[in-house]
Order: C-alpha cells, then sequence, then structure tokens
C-alpha cells in the first residue's frame, strides 16, 4: 500500500511547506486551469525521459500529490518512492495512489530533498519537480539527488521558466503578475492567491541568482552526463534530463 512515513522537514524548507499547506484537496485541478493546460503536457515530457530508461526502482522528490509518481508507475514496471515536505499534499497523494490501484508499488513519505534518507545508489532514476526555487542551495541539492542516484540511471527535473523571448517575457509577467494571483483567488480562495502573488517574482529572482547556464553546471558537478534540457510553452517551462556517469 502506499505509505507516509515521516523522515522531518527542516527549518529551510519552511516556506515551501507553509505555501502548499493549503493546496492539496483542489491542486491538480487548479494547477491545470491555471496554467491553460501546460502542466500536464509538461509533466508527460518529464515522464517521458524517465520512462525511457525502464527503471525498476524510482524516486519522485517533491512529488506532491504523486502525479508524476502515478504516471511513472503506469509506464514502467517500477517501485516508486515519492518524497515532499507537506503532508496535507501527501495525503491527497495516498488518495490518488489508492485511487489508481497502486498501493502496491508507490511509497510516500515526508523527507526533504536536500537530506534524502537513503542510501546511496538507490534508485536507477529520480525525478523531481518545482523544487530548486525552494532550497537554500540548489547546487548541493542536486548533488545530493544524484547521490542516490545509480551510475547510468536517469534523472529528470520539470519547473517554470522565464520566456526568453522579450514580448512573450511582458505577457508572462502581466499573466503571473496580474492573472494568476486573481485567477487563484476566483477558483481557490486565499490560499491560492497568495501562491498566484508569490510564484512570478519568485520564479525571476531564482533564474536571476540560477541563470540555465548554471544550473546546467550545477548537474555536470553532480556527476550528470549528456545533460540536456526542453524550453515549452514559449518559455514558460523547463524540462532537463541527464544520465549519471561512472560505473
Amino acid at each position: 500500500m502506499a505509505h507516509l512515513e515521516e523522515s522531518g522537514s527542516g527549518s529551510s524548507n519552511a516556506q515551501a511547506e507553509g505555501l502548499f499547506a493549503g493546496l492539496g484537496p483542489r491542486y491538480d485541478l487548479l494547477a491545470e486551469v491555471l496554467s491553460f493546460g501546460q502542466n500536464g503536457r509538461w509533466r508527460r515530457e518529464l515522464v517521458r525521459h524517465v520512462a525511457g530508461s525502464h527503471p525498476m526502482e524510482a524516486l519522485d522528490v517533491a512529488t506532491g500529490t504523486a502525479g508524476v509518481a502515478i504516471a511513472l508507475a503506469r509506464q514502467t514496471e517500477a517501485r516508486l518512492v515519492g518524497v515532499d515536505l507537506s503532508r496535507p499534499m501527501l495525503e491527497r497523494g495516498r488518495q490518488r495512489v489508492r485511487e489508481a490501484g497502486l498501493e502496491d508499488r508507490i511509497t510516500l513519505r515526508v523527507a526533504r530533498a536536500e537530506d534524502l534518507p537513503f542510501a546511496p545508489r538507490s534508485f536507477d532514476a529520480v525525478s523531481f519537480t518545482y523544487l530548486l526555487r525552494y532550497v537554500a542551495d540548489p547546487a548541493a541539492t542536486v548533488a545530493e539527488l544524484s547521490r542516490v542516484l545509480r551510475p547510468g540511471g536517469v534523472m529528470a527535473s520539470l519547473d517554470f521558466y522565464v520566456p526568453p523571448n522579450p514580448a512573450w517575457r511582458q505577457a508572462w509577467r502581466f499573466y503571473t503578475r496580474v492573472v494568476l494571483p486573481a485567477g487563484g483567488f476566483a477558483f481557490g480562495g486565499g490560499a491560492w492567491w497568495e501562491v498566484g502573488n508569490f510564484l512570478g517574482p519568485n520564479i525571476e529572482a531564482h533564474y536571476r541568482r540560477w541563470p540555465l547556464d548554471r544550473i546546467l553546471e550545477t548537474w555536470q558537478a553532480a556527476g550528470m552526463v549528456d545533460v540536456r534540457h526542453r524550453v515549452m510553452s514559449l518559455g514558460g517551462g523547463l524540462v532537463m534530463w541527464g544520465r549519471k556517469g561512472g560505473v
């Protein structure tokens, strides 16, 4: 069955934990509505790169309501562990796993991406979504994710991005500063209003500190090879994937 176990959260992640605490029950629906359906498309691209490696033991970090874990279980024969800080999101994930009939293949537990409770080389695939903007040290976090990945294993990530084209970037700013908060409040109430106001500035600030080239270098420094990326939806999303080197 799908389990919910504790490994501790840590004060450095308190912002993310509090921000998403009230989103669990309607997260999946609102994520699709407020991204104009692009969240699902980005997620499918992420899953495609992981599933193509035919993993048997996979880890999904920042799993939220277990959407990626469920998709990977349906497309592979892997046993999966999903970790996240938000207990309400994981409770919703447990419900979704149970409804999908995947309790025997998916385990959910509370854990920090920066300090994973797994031995080195425990998994032959690692995925993570919307994570690096919420950790104090993205480079150390990527290194920790790589630590639990076996040589030859695939790692893939998904996050928002800032459109490189100036015209699309202005449209994106209007959407994230005006439409997203208002739409979130209309459909999801105060919790989604708070997230809507937070996301746009947070995304831009992250990529000012961690531009794409620096993120790629971080993956390579963590032992990842053949690292590639795809900018999605005119620059609204970013999928990255690579393989761990060594033997």
